[in-house]
Order: C-alpha cells, then sequence, then structure tokens
C-alpha cells in the first residue's frame, strides 16, 4: 500500500450511505417481530429468520467475498450495492412472507461484499493519518442504518404500515447503490498491490495469531448484540413494553453506540486502553443483560440498553482499526475471517435466544453469558495490544 497525503472522503461517503442500507434492511422487521408475524401468519420465531439469515449466509460467503474484494475490490463492491438494491426491491413483489424472505436472503448475500470492505475503502481513498477516522465513520454508518431501521419501526409500527416501511428500504438502497457505484468510478488514490490469487492469502491469515484470536474474541460480543437486537422487542412484550417503546429504545442503544464510537476509540488509542476498554463493555453488556432477566420493564430495559450501546458498540471500529494497522495487503481476507466469526456467534447466540422467546429471563441470561465468554480470549490478545501501543508511542 503506498502510503499519501491525500484522501477522498467523499468515496467513504458513498460507501457509508451502502453500509447503512445493509443494516437498515437487515433490521427492517427486528424492531415491529410481532407485527410482522400478524401480518405474514407465521410465528414471531419465523420472522427472526428474516435478521438470522444474515449471519447464516455471512458464516458461507466471508471468506469468498474477502477473497474477491483482494483481488476485484472495485467490481465486488459495486456488486455488492447493486445486490442489496435488489434485494431490497424484490421484498416489494409480493405481499407474503416467501418473497420477503428471498429479497432478504439476497440482500445478505450480499452483506459481506460491503462489510468486508471497510479497511480496503478507507487504505485506497484515504492518506494514512486519517484511516483511523475513516474506519470510525464507515463503522457508524453501519449503526446509522441500525438507527434508521430502529426509527422507522416506531413510526410505521402498525400492520397497514409493513408495505411503507419496506418501501423505504428500497428507495434508500437504490439510491445509496447509485451514489456508491457512480463514486468508485473515481480511481483510488493509494495504490494497493492484489495478493497472490488462490488460497495464499487464506492461508496467510489463518496462520497470524493475532486473527485467530480477534476471531475467537469476536464470536461473543456480536453474538450477543445481534440477540439482543433481533429479539429484544418479544423478549420484553410479556413485561408489558409495547413494540414502538422497544423500537425507541433500540434507538437509544444504536444512537449511545455512535456517541461512543466517536469518544471511546480515539481516547482507547490515545492511552492504549483497547484491551481494558473491550473488557469494560463485555461485563457492562452481562450486567444489563441480567438487569433485564430479572427486572424487565421499560425503565430498567432502556437504561441498560443506552449503557451497553455506549461501552459495547465501539468494540467494532476499536477491532477493525487494530487489524488495519496489524494485517497484511490481503485485509479483505482477514476482515472476512473476523465477520464471519462475529455473524457465526450471531447465528449460533441468536438462534438460541430465539428459541426462548418464550422464556424472556432465560434468554436475557443467555445474551449476557455470551458477552461475558469474550474475556479470556481477550486476555489472549493484550500481548498483541501492548506491542501496537510502543510502536505508537
Amino acid at each position: 500500500m503506498r502510503v499519501g497525503e491525500s484522501s477522498r472522503w467523499s468515496v467513504v461517503a458513498a460507501f457509508a450511505l451502502v453500509g447503512a442500507a445493509t443494516q437498515l434492511t437487515w433490521l427492517t422487521f427486528a424492531p415491529v417481530t410481532t407485527v410482522t408475524a400478524e401480518h405474514y401468519d407465521v410465528s414471531e420465531s419465523a420472522i427472526g429468520w428474516l435478521a438470522n439469515v444474515f449471519p447464516l449466509v455471512y458464516v458461507v460467503l466471508a471468506i469468498p467475498a474477502g477473497i474477491a474484494l483482494d483481488r476485484w475490490f472495485t467490481a465486488a463492491l459495486s456488486a455488492g450495492a447493486v445486490i442489496t438494491a435488489l434485494g431490497a426491491i424484490l421484498r416489494l413483489v409480493g405481499d407474503d412472507f416467501a418473497w420477503v424472505l428471498t429479497g432478504q436472503t439476497l440482500i445478505a448475500v450480499a452483506q459481506p461484499l460491503v462489510l468486508n470492505a471497510i479497511i480496503g475503502i478507507t487504505g485506497r481513498y484515504l492518506a494514512e493519518r486519517d484511516r483511523a477516522a475513516g474506519i470510525a465513520v464507515a463503522s457508524a454508518s453501519t449503526f446509522a442504518g441500525m438507527i434508521v431501521a430502529f426509527l422507522l419501526g416506531a413510526v410505521l409500527a402498525e400492520e397497514e404500515q409493513l408495505t411503507a416501511l419496506v418501501a423505504v428500504g428500497a428507495v434508500f438502497s437504490v439510491v445509496a447503490a447509485i451514489v456508491l457505484v457512480s463514486a468508485l468510478r473515481t480511481p483510488p488514490l493509494h495504490t494497493h498491490e492484489p495478493p497472490a490469487a488462490g488460497l495464499r492469502p487464506l492461508r496467510s491469515a489463518l496462520n497470524d495469531g493475532f486473527i485467530r484470536r480477534v476471531c475467537l474474541m469476536v464470536f461473543f460480543p456480536f453474538g450477543c448484540f445481534i440477540a439482543l437486537t433481533t429479539f429484544a422487542q418479544p423478549l420484553l412484550d410479556p413485561a408489558g413494553v409495547s413494540a414502538e417503546t422497544t423500537s425507541v429504545i433500540l434507538l437509544l442503544n444504536v444512537v449511545a453506540g455512535v456517541v461512543g464510537c466517536a469518544v471511546l476509540p480515539v481516547v482507547a488509542a490515545k492511552h492504549g486502553w483497547e484491551a481494558r476498554t473491550l473488557a469494560v463493555g463485555a461485563c457492562t453488556a452481562t450486567v444489563g443483560c441480567m438487569v433485564m432477566a430479572f427486572f424487565p420493564n421499560a425503565g430498567t430495559a432502556g437504561i441498560a440498553l443506552v449503557v451497553i450501546g455506549f461501552v459495547f458498540l465501539p468494540a467494532l471500529p476499536l477491532v477493525l482499526e487494530v487489524t488495519e494497522r496489524i494485517t497484511g495487503e490481503a485485509e479483505g481476507t482477514a476482515s472476512g475471517l473476523i465477520w464471519m466469526s462475529g455473524n457465526l456467534g450471531g447465528l449460533t447466540i441468536a438462534s438460541v435466544v430465539g428459541a426462548l422467546v418464550d422464556h424472556p429471563t432465560a434468554g436475557f441470561a443467555v445474551a449476557g453469558v455470551a458477552a461475558l465468554l469474550a474475556l479470556p480470549a481477550l486476555a489472549s490478545l493484550r500481548p498483541y495490544l501492548q506491542q501496537l501501543a510502543s510502536i505508537r508511542s
């Protein structure tokens, strides 16, 4: 990678739109799970699969998508944007569960091509001094998409408004794809030599002790977060918390996460507190989940999820920023492994929590224990983080 002094933030901004679109479409139905189940005459667990299909597909396609981005970055990322838009449109073809699931699956296929590109887009279009901020912006865009999803879920929470809810996601996705494909016509400012063909980049990443440890660590916090965003509404429903209220709480959770992403990674990098920040986030998530397990109401859920958002969601830009500094040229493959592990955690833990929607105490407890299990893997990363801190100083 040739390091230059110029940055083109417009391309990163265009990427941020598509990043937001992937998360908006992923979580379209999470804030209105009960209403959607009634509309399509299926169970709440079936509606959960409209979100769970994303981590399932990600686990399968993360590595191929990462290799494609390393070899043909512009074409692969453009394909991800276009496929996202097509899937969002497909959800409008028929007013039944099969069409919606088909559209969600197509968007899920595109998601690895987009999210695996966060490090690549900043490395190609931003100067080295701007890349940490660029990763934060690109990561925050995914949270912004979640914010829009929860906000729309609160505003369009009635069954007769479901079609309008889906249509908004389609329009946003189409506009985002057009903007990004146009922006990517601009040649990268910083050259990038493609890694060797074949599976050599994958073998290199798998042999990297840092990448292996990061993959083990992210399995648990990703799983906890995906489980909460997917099933918080049905888990809180028996306590009398309405879908509208849960949507607002989840919205505040992600807003707090965006604020946390703007503050905590910068402070952590400055003082070498990455491991400490990640550990505090995991412990806070565990405590918050246990509070919701044993004292489920709108007040406790609101406080717990907002605090969790502020200290827990910054784990993503923290991990990606450290990965960008440590990994070599095959950053797409390394990112793919990390995202694959995280989504595998999401698939596994969210599936368990989804099976416990009729037992909210157990469901929240499982999510809390999952967050706590990140600590042993995080401890194994300390030597790498300490080495990185010494290089920065």
